[in-house]
């Protein structure tokens, strides 16, 4: 195994950010989440922090590097939803995902890629979705959100490749989460119906991808979308 690296997951306390958490810590590193609400699991360094608010991002990495030192990993999962159809959407709706899910990103990248510059080395991985190149009924706010995170990475990479810091995108499609176990089975069956592999993933199999992009191995690898959908999106 390669030494253990420091790891940030934003929002890592439920759902695909829990599963990547997890995933990098059974790998013997060192991981640290951000959570918003509610209690932390035990198992993580947990820190409390909102992703739109720059003072509070700045506290947590501050928290992170006093213990673990710089962020080495960064996982920029933190996001929300206000899916409403376009006619019906609120600048407010519009502009309250974009400042979480896309300048939330901007703003934790930002903040760990100081750490990153004098380690001479870093990975950036900023979790997308399908919808962002796919498109979704009532999902202008989420989808833009989410397809401008590829831009992201690309100019992150044309602008910091050069220091050993790689920064990639991965697109889950539907996963089995608290999210989706909400939906009516026939919505459950209509989606199931779309996708080649014929079922939603586990939220393993979107972190096992991440943890193998942040390794030594995905080290030549950057400006990726690794489509994780069962060939939902066909990765465009």
């Amino acid at each position: 195994m390669t030494s253990p690296k420091t790891v940030l997951v934003t929002g890592g306390n439920r759902g695909i950010g829990y599963a990547i958490a997890t995933e990098f810590k059974n790998a013997g590193h060192n991981v640290c989440i951000t959570y918003r609400s509610g209690e932390p699991p035990a198992e993580f360094f947990s820190v409390k922090a909102d992703v739109t608010d720059t003072a509070s991002i700045d506290a947590a990495f501050k928290e992170i590097e006093a213990e673990f030192g710089p962020v080495e990993v960064l996982v920029a999962n933190a996001g929300i939803t206000k899916d409403t159809l376009l006619m019906r959407m609120s600048e407010e709706d519009f502009t309250s995902v974009i400042d979480t899910n896309l300048t939330g990103a901007f703003r934790v990248v930002k903040r760990a890629t100081k750490g990153m510059l004098k380690l001479k080395r870093g990975r950036v991985i900023l979790i997308s979705s399908v919808v962002g190149l796919y498109g979704g009924m009532g999902q202008v706010n989420y989808s833009s959100s989410k397809a401008a995170l590829v831009g992201m990475a690309r100019s992150i990479t044309r602008e910091l490749g050069s220091r050993n810091i790689t920064a990639n995108v991965i697109a889950p499609g539907f996963i089995q989460t608290e999210m989706t176990d909400v939906l009516p089975q026939e919505t459950k069956k209509q989606y199931v119906n779309s996708i080649p592999a014929k079922r939603f993933a586990q939220p393993e199999e979107v972190a096992q991808v991440v943890r193998w992009i942040a390794s030594d191995e995905a080290s030549y690898i950057s400006g990726a979308v690794i489509p994780v959908d069962g060939g939902l999106g066909m990765g465009h």
